[in-house]
């Protein structure tokens, strides 16, 4: 095994894993500092990212209204002390943004434009046009290479995490493109490595949005919160999974059933006058988008495509000036993979599934339950998105708290006691054999009945509404394919050059451990709250449920589900509440 010694180990290089790599490089250019990612870093799930990051810039907005809003859309679930820090610090980190490279869209004065999202009393989201994620990636890859500390290792895959005594002592990875075991000897490890949507059938994430991170944590002796909380996005072509970004609404898209009506209306977010009225209609949530169009599903109201049912999602009186300026990337793919110019027809449109709000368990330090551990980005949950999260919230959360995570990592390794290469070396031996023993399985069933058979379980049983029955249900058949999992799967490959089909099994292992993770909590869960919508607990509980759960691996079993508090500051439990007598928007 080929062995590297760094300070801190980078996994993952998306928004958050450069962030925290240029933070800990400037907390101490000294250090050695290790970015491993799976794939090249520009070709990280960031790069997806379509709508804007919220950053609070007008006159008319404050941090008062970002924290509000935050709040009140995560339904009292966040932790708001977090939420406080967060923004506190999502202008400075979109100004940071500017000062690297990030070309953000501007009003004809030079100022920086803003746009709408749901949920939002105010604009706050800046954008660069309908491709901000491409942009923001593109700045933090590029601003990465003015540091010498760190050192890139692209299309290495991480496999597990070493921890003895509670403390990080090394990355156990593959090369990719030899196969090559490879252990990184370091102090501190930051994960960033993204959500798990792939976990489920009809999402809106790249193949690579796996969840391994989040599984390696779990089995390393951390624990995830809140994993019942999966986010619904409404506006997903049908059949794709391509992103139709919630920009649309924040530039004035409305919504239509298959007899042209809004309907959402009828769902707690109108009335449908005067528009548009920020908090209300296409600017409401997604969590009520997404059950709103359950509703017009079952009521027959919808539109059948050879890919699902679907309903419209109309762009037409925004103009073709404004669609191609402010929307290119959308019209470009509605055109490519949909058939449909959004400046002439309305896009056929479905909830697909778009973020884990749940994961790996943080404070606002971006510490885990593991000493020299931390967690940024999607993969975390350090307590800013509650039960649902804001669109925009994601793109701030990475680089605000990627920069926390690289800092507090470097501060670590700074007072961290030395540990023994020889000591992880045999650890890493170790771990290193179990993951080649998959590459000699003689027996076992094929990769993509297990995976496929787990997706079916996500969709018909945790998802946007869920009963007891059908719970359970699903944790039973997850408990089922992690044993026929356990009993070996026969893969085809057995080189370990370039065997994607290796890595897939790997990743598939912390895939199942994260589904049970996610319908366990859901099973405990026995509220209605956000994104879980329980068809047999149909109210919001707080009395027993405004509490975080907590996810510790069971080993071979099902995973231990309790609860933890959430830190309440200033904003006590109240109704949430969208549509009514808001204010009309302005949209600029």
């Amino acid at each position: 095994m080929r062995i590297i010694s760094a300070d801190v180990v980078v996994i993952g290089g998306g928004g958050a894993g450069l962030r925290a790599a240029i933070a800990a490089a400037e907390a101490d250019p000294g250090l050695a500092i290790a970015l491993i990612s799976k794939v090249l870093p520009m070709r990280s799930h960031t790069v997806a990212a379509e709508g804007g990051s919220a950053g609070v810039v007008r006159d008319d907005d404050s941090l008062d209204n970002h924290f509000d809003d935050t709040v009140t859309g995560g339904e009292w679930l966040c932790d708001q002390d977090v939420v406080d820090y967060f923004v506190r610090h999502c202008t400075e980190e979109m100004v940071q943004l500017e000062r690297w490279g990030c070309p953000w869209s501007r009003k004809p004065d030079g100022s920086i434009n803003v746009r709408f999202f749901g949920g939002m009393k105010v604009q706050r989201t800046w954008f660069a046009a309908d491709k901000s994620g491409f942009h923001i990636l593109h700045t933090l890859f590029q601003t990465s290479h003015k540091y010498p500390a760190i050192t890139r290792y692209d299309e290495y895959f991480c496999a597990d995490l070493i921890v003895e005594d509670g403390r990080v002592r090394g990355v156990v990875a593959i090369e990719i493109a030899t196969g090559e075991m490879v252990l990184f000897h370091c102090k501190a490890a930051v994960l960033a490595t993204g959500g798990a949507g792939r976990v489920f059938r009809q999402n809106t994430n790249a193949g690579i949005v796996t969840g391994e991170g989040m599984g390696l944590a779990l089995r390393a002796g951390a624990v995830l919160r809140d994993m019942e909380f999966v986010q619904w996005h409404p506006t997903c072509l049908p059949g794709t999974g391509i992103l139709m970004s919630e920009a649309c609404r924040g530039e004035g898209a409305i919504l239509t059933n298959k007899d042209g009506y809004r309907y959402l209306q009828d769902y707690g977010l109108g009335p449908l006058d005067p528009w548009p009225r920020a908090k209300a209609m296409e600017l409401g949530p997604r969590d009520r988008l997404s059950q709103a169009f359950w509703h017009e599903d079952k009521k027959g109201n919808t539109i059948q495509t050879p890919h699902g049912s679907a309903v419209n999602l109309d762009l037409r009186h925004l103009g073709e000036k404004k669609i191609l300026e402010r929307l290119p990337l959308i019209t470009e793919a509605a055109r490519t993979f949909a058939g449909v110019d959004p400046v002439r027809e309305p896009i056929p449109v479905r909830p697909a599934v778009h973020y884990t709000m749940g994961g790996i368990a943080t404070n606002v330090m971006t510490e885990t339950a593991i000493s020299g551990l931390y967690a940024a980005g999607e993969c975390a949950s350090v307590g800013i998105h509650g039960a649902n999260r804001l669109g925009s919230n994601s793109l701030a959360e990475i680089v605000v708290f990627g920069k926390v995570a690289g800092e507090r990592a470097a501060q670590y390794v700074r007072s961290a006691r030395p540990v023994s290469p020889e000591r992880t070396a045999r650890l890493a031996e170790a771990s290193a054999t179990r993951v080649l023993r998959l590459l000699g399985n003689e027996r076992g069933e094929r990769l993509a009945e297990i995976r496929d058979a787990m997706m079916d379980a996500m969709e018909e049983g945790v998802g946007l509404y869920r009963t007891e029955a059908g719970l359970k249900a699903a944790c039973r058949t997850l408990a089922d394919l992690r044993a026929r999992y356990r009993r070996g799967i026969r893969l085809d490959d057995r080189n370990r050059a370039f065997n994607t089909e290796w890595l897939a099994a790997i990743e598939l292992g912390s895939m199942l451990e994260v589904a049970e993770a996610m319908a366990h909590a859901a099973l405990w869960r026995r509220e209605s709250r956000g994104a879980h919508q329980r068809l047999d607990a149909t109210a919001r509980d707080d009395r027993r449920f405004l509490v975080h759960s907590i996810a510790r691996s069971g080993g071979d079993g099902a995973p231990q589900i309790k609860s933890a508090p959430v830190t309440i500051t200033k904003s006590r439990p109240g109704s949430r509440v969208y549509g009514g007598a808001g204010a009309k928007a302005e949209l600029t």
